[in-house]
């Protein structure tokens, strides 16, 4: 069964070259998701699958965004940063703005503001 997730009503408009960065929590998380990966790593998919629902379900999001999130970890990231980053995966752009969307309204991801350019 999936979690209930509700779903960003009405995607956000970021400006071009907008970077994110992990809150406070959303590094935690981000730690929590790596920690359920890494235990349920040698148990199987089943097992993997489950680790990732029970870990999403509390936080608001889909079980897929810890991917995300990942790529966030210690870094500024623009929406085309992780959509490069995450091509190899078969994870579509569009879906790579869904999740940091979802990301944003769990307040795991927060937009940085632009720094002033002399």
């Amino acid at each position: 069964m999936m979690p209930d997730v509700t779903p960003v009503s009405t995607p956000k408009r970021w400006p071009r070259g907008q970077k994110f960065a992990l809150t406070a929590a959303g590094a935690l998380a981000e730690a929590s998701h790596r920690e359920a990966v890494n235990s349920a790593r040698a148990s199987g998919r089943n097992a993997l699958d489950l680790a990732l629902a029970a870990w999403s379900g509390p936080l608001g999001i889909l079980p897929g965004d810890g991917v995300v999130l990942s790529e966030l970890a210690g870094k500024l990231r623009g929406l085309n940063d992780l959509a490069e980053a995450l091509a190899d995966t078969g994870i579509a752009p569009a879906d790579v703005k869904a999740t940091v969307d979802r990301l944003v309204v769990a307040r795991l991801a927060e937009p940085v503001a632009p720094t002033s350019r002399p």
